[in-house]
């Protein structure tokens, strides 16, 4: 099976909702644990969270789509987008949820929060978080020619979001993920077979692969690195910053990276530096940004939230 086969097979998760939580009121003003209600019988969540919105590091395509959405939604005047970390936000995320608070986070997927947690996107009518993105392979201009065999198994790259979740989960437990995805390369021989079908062993070739360190972008590079060194390269990997990421692409420092969020995450640096390195297109699709809430929570759309008085 080639790679355009694999990128017509859709994984489709689908989590069973939890339980709304009963009201409970008076004849004044009725309260739920997930927020209060005020005379129109709206939840009102934003007095509950202070107006927050939980973020990530600043300057995450994310973030910024939801800096913008504070500004183009009528209900979300006067919320903040509090910036930290991704593990942060997923720390703040799991408290909330085992005390069945409300909380709402810049969320993405792939991501093993999906796997673990019950949650759900807020539907996005303004469409200021776009449509479902890729997640794609871009290598240095040179590479094909220099180094042909890492170009083809990186341009055969390709999985689901249900393969890099299962990985991303493992390592939220405690695995370490070199482990994790070791083990998901056994166990998944075949799929593995498919990125080297026809590639002859190298001898110690060196090879440099770059990422940003969100939870995604270490799964996949672990598992491509891996991928590599058992073909014969002697593979190096790279945390580095967002926009350092794309430089070092671009500018031939490095070799390549399986961690484009496009079109709208990476927009930014796709802009400047696209035209200096080879776009091998997507290796997972379906990517998605957006603010995302736990199920519990009896809200469904950004527009349902409430302005700050």
């Amino acid at each position: 099976m080639n790679k355009a086969t694999w990128r017509k097979l859709g994984l489709a998760a689908a989590a069973a909702p939890m339980m709304f939580l009963a009201a409970c009121g008076n004849d004044d003003e009725a309260t739920t644990d997930e927020g209060t209600a005020g005379e129109s019988g709206e939840v009102n969540y934003g007095e509950e969270m202070n107006y927050k919105i939980t973020g990530i590091e600043p300057g995450a395509g994310v973030v910024a789509a939801s800096e913008q959405a504070t500004e183009d939604y009528e209900s979300l005047e006067g919320w903040e987008v509090v910036t930290s970390s991704s593990g942060a936000m997923a720390t703040e995320l799991g408290s909330a949820i085992d005390n069945e608070e409300p909380i709402i986070v810049t969320g993405w997927s792939p991501h093993w929060k999906f796997q673990k947690y019950d949650l759900k996107y807020l539907e996005d009518p303004n469409g200021v978080f776009g449509d479902a993105e890729t997640i794609n392979t871009m290598v240095r201009e040179g590479l094909e020619e220099e180094n042909p065999e890492a170009y083809a198994i990186l341009d055969n790259f390709y999985w689901e979001t249900a393969d890099i979740e299962s990985i991303m989960l493992e390592v939220s437990n405690g695995t370490a993920v070199e482990d994790a995805a070791a083990t998901w390369i056994e166990e998944n021989s075949d799929r593995v077979a498919e990125w080297t079908d026809g590639i002859e062993a190298v001898d110690g070739s060196e090879i440099e692969l770059v990422y940003v360190e969100w939870d995604t972008e270490v799964a996949s590079t672990t598992v491509v690195g891996q991928v590599l060194e058992a073909q014969g390269f002697d593979v190096k990997l790279t945390p580095l910053d967002n926009a350092v990421m794309w430089s070092a692409v671009a500018e031939g420092q490095a070799d390549a990276m399986v961690a484009a969020w496009l079109p709208g995450t990476h927009a930014a640096q796709f802009e400047t530096y696209g035209d200096d390195m080879v776009n091998l297109g997507e290796n997972l699709e379906g990517a998605k940004i957006g603010f995302v809430v736990p199920s519990y929570m009896d809200i469904d759309s950004i527009e349902d939230l409430t302005a700050a008085e």
